[in-house]
């Protein structure tokens, strides 16, 4: 068994293990896939040192196969393809009590609190696995993950067909947010600086501007008969795309915070008071929005193909990580099966 460790800010060695026999209650995969995010990029640069305990293998969003089962498993069969909904949560704590695992007191992200996919051989809990149609290509299913966070993202602004929607960000999280509110019968427009993002979008049909050369109010304005957007996703985490979303919200809009912003931003509060506007927050998923991910996914709604852009092995992790870095990447997923030796 092949596995890619983070050994300390910048430096990912690997590791070669007999892979250990599943627990009672585990399922043991051979992972295919595992995609990196930004969080993951964090990890890379060292910022979160003080929560991962080095050596450590990483990776949450991923596919694979069954490849045996632990002592009282069942509905699962050796083979089959999967994914994994990487959060744990403790059931006990006030935000669980009320059904809200995703935002657990004491929540496990698997791939950040506890060892990830980034392993040809992954030994997890049953509960947390997710099947796959069988005819899923399994890279696409690698980006069921943040599929889901999207899923959710929609989910929580409470979108409805016929609004008007502005993602601010085209990253891709940004890509399939836009993606999903389109599915959904919104009519969206993307703001993003970089252009090959923006023709990304474009082959996916959605409007996606450069700031710079349109001015995303007056285009607001225009399509919205001067009313403004129902609903603006910040997916920047940049204190501009801030303010363009609440600049941009018609009265009683709903602006969803997606991105992360470690540092306070200034934000108009007179403007929520003014027109009555609503802001959400949007952390991970539940197991609805990872359900209606793999559906979006396997049915081609949703451009996981094009956002693949680079597939490194688990010896070439570092190059995966700068191409992220250098910002001429959008997906890249990490091959674990070629280490590992598995074709399915």
């Amino acid at each position: 068994m092949t596995a890619a460790t983070y050994n300390g800010s910048r430096t990912f060695g690997t590791i070669e293990t007999r892979p250990a026999a599943p627990r009672p209650g585990e399922v043991q995969i051979a992972v295919s896939y595992t995609g990196l995010c930004g969080t993951d990029l964090h990890i890379f640069h060292g910022d979160m040192d003080a929560r991962v305990s080095m050596p450590a293998i990483i990776g949450h969003e991923m596919s694979g196969v069954i490849a045996d089962l632990g002592e009282g498993v069942t509905g699962w069969a050796v083979g089959q393809p999967v994914t994994v909904m990487p959060t744990r949560s403790c059931g006990s704590c006030p935000a669980c009590s009320r059904g809200y695992g995703n935002i657990c007191h004491k929540l496990d992200f698997i791939g950040i609190d506890s060892d990830g996919s980034m392993q040809s051989s992954w030994n997890v809990p049953a509960e947390v696995v997710v099947a796959l149609p069988e005819d899923l290509a399994l890279d696409e299913a690698a980006l069921i993950e943040p599929t889901a966070v999207a899923v959710h993202d929609v989910r929580r602004a409470r979108l409805v067909a016929g609004e008007f929607v502005v993602v601010i960000g085209g990253g891709p999280v940004g890509q399939l947010i836009a993606a999903v509110a389109l599915k959904r019968g919104a009519r969206v427009v993307l703001v993003e600086l970089d252009p090959s993002r923006r023709a990304l979008a474009k082959e996916s049909g959605i409007n996606a501007i450069d700031p710079r050369e349109q001015n995303l109010l007056d285009l607001v304005m225009r399509e919205t008969d001067g009313a403004g957007a129902d609903v603006a996703f910040e997916v920047s985490g940049a204190a501009a795309g801030v303010n363009s979303a609440v600049e941009v919200l018609t009265t009683r809009g709903r602006l969803v915070m997606v991105a992360i912003h470690p540092q306070p931003k200034e934000i108009d509060l007179h403007r929520f008071f003014w027109r009555e506007l609503e802001m959400f927050g949007a952390r991970l998923y539940q197991r609805e929005d990872f359900e209606e991910a793999v559906r979006l996914v396997a049915t081609g709604s949703m451009p996981a193909r094009r956002l693949i852009s680079r597939i490194v092995t688990l010896h070439d992790v570092e190059q995966g990580f700068l191409a992220l870095e250098s910002g001429g990447a959008m997906k890249v997923l990490v091959d674990c099966r070629a280490v590992a030796g598995v074709t399915s």
